[in-house]
């Protein structure tokens, strides 16, 4: 499981995990319970790149998102990997 600390938005944190390129579990910590719980299941079964390119630059305050947020941890994965 990775977590990565979110930016400027009102969740904390995003845990995820990526199997052969597919996200197989994710999980906002903090925020807006009924929109993060949203993402994350939508996220689920859809595969790296197709979720950074969904997500990325969703705004909602102070120029990101909870959404853009686990855009941004994907990406950062990906350079990792």
């Amino acid at each position: 499981m990775q977590t990565y600390q979110t930016r400027g938005v009102c969740s904390r944190a995003i845990e995820f995990d990526v199997q052969d390129g597919v996200i197989t579990a994710c999980r906002f910590i903090g925020g807006c319970a009924g929109n993060t719980q949203g993402v994350a299941a939508l996220v689920i079964g859809m595969t790296v790149e197709e979720a950074i390119r969904r997500l990325k630059g969703i705004q909602c305050r102070n120029g990101t998102s909870c959404p853009d947020q686990l855009a941004t941890a994907l990406m950062r994965y990906q350079q990792q990997a």
